[in-house]
Order: C-alpha cells, then structure tokens, then sequence
C-alpha cells in the first residue's frame, strides 16, 4: 500500500512539473511571438514610411524633368502595387512574405531609375526641397535595412525556440508555427562589375 502511494505521489508531483514547465514555455513562446509581430510592425512602418515620400519625390522630379513621364509612371506603379500589399502578422507566411518583398523590390528598383534620371538635372540636384526627400528617402532606406535586420532576429530566435525539445511538443499543442524570413532579391549574390 506504501508503495502504491508514493507512486501515486511521485505521478502527481510529475504532472505538476510537467504542468509548470508548459506554463512557462507557452508564456515564453507568446513572448517571442510578440517580439516577432513588433518586429514586423516596424518593418512595415519604414516601408510605408517610404511609399509616403514617394509622392513628394516624384512631383518635385515633374517639375524638371516632365518628360521623363515613364519613369515617373514606373515609379507611381510601383509604389500602388506596393502599398496594397499588406500582411497582417498573424497570416504571415513564405508565400505572402515573398510576394510583399517582391513588390517591395520593384518599388526600390523603380526608385533607383529614378534618381538615376535626375543626374541629368543639375537644376533638380541643387533643389532644396529635392535634397531634402533624397536625404530623407536614404534615412528610410536604412531605417529599413535595420528594422528587417531586427525582424529576422526575432524570427530566428522565436523559430528556435519552437523546435527545441521539449518546447516543440508544447508549441505543437498550441499551433505555434513557424515564421518566415526575408530572403535576399535576386542578383544579391552577384557581385556589381566595376568598370574604369
């Protein structure tokens, strides 16, 4: 009968471990999931950041530059296609994360053909109000590199955690999947060829 109770006892005591432990990794996991939705709003704040320079940029560039229409209208397509892509953090997921980033790319490829016309302008280089958005538009760009930077950190350690043992059986449990990450755009691997 002794027996009986302490295994009774030792089964109850193991069921209160087991139950703590999943408290704490539940509570921990909800953490770093809410780590990795901040770190996604913040990424989203400097891309929109951005698509809201835009306008400013493209009407100061009309100024000088009116005949530069398709690039202009590249520009402001781009950035449509851009802003109606939304992802809500939740519905995060490779296939949504790579259609984002490729409108997102377009948006930055837009901008680059774009600043490369206005170095026919002197007139526009040396406007103010133009070296001002440029400044600005070079800020958000690092502003996103930095965010997108913090957003994987996140995403690594939150993906991490959900596959270490024993952790992985309680995020099972409650449907903590994995997130996706940013890949790098196309051609990043290739190196730009200099030429003198």
């Amino acid at each position: 009968m002794a027996n009986l109770i302490k295994k009774a006892l030792f089964a109850l005591v193991a069921v209160f471990a087991m139950s703590g432990l999943s408290s704490c990794n539940y509570n921990s996991l909800v953490e770093k999931q809410q780590g990795v939705d901040q770190a996604w709003a913040q990424v989203e704040n400097q891309y929109q950041r951005r698509a809201d320079l835009i306008p400013n940029l493209v009407a100061t560039v009309k100024g000088y530059a009116s005949h530069e229409s398709e690039t202009l209208e590249k520009v402001t397509l781009a950035r449509a296609k851009a802003t109606s892509i939304t992802i809500d953090a939740d519905n995060l997921n490779e296939e949504t994360l790579a259609k984002y980033q490729e409108a997102q790319g377009e948006l930055s490829q837009a901008l680059k053909s774009l600043l490369a016309v206005t170095e026919a302008y002197p007139d526009l280089k040396a406007n103010q109000n133009f070296m001002n958005l440029q400044t600005q538009l070079e800020g958000t760009e690092n502003r996103i590199s930095t965010e997108r930077m913090r957003y994987t950190e996140a995403v690594k350690d939150y993906n991490t955690s959900i596959k270490k043992f024993p952790t992985m059986i309680y995020a099972g449990w409650f449907g903590f999947k994995e997130k996706p990450q940013f890949k790098a755009d196309a051609g990043a691997s290739k190196a730009p060829e200099v030429k003198f």
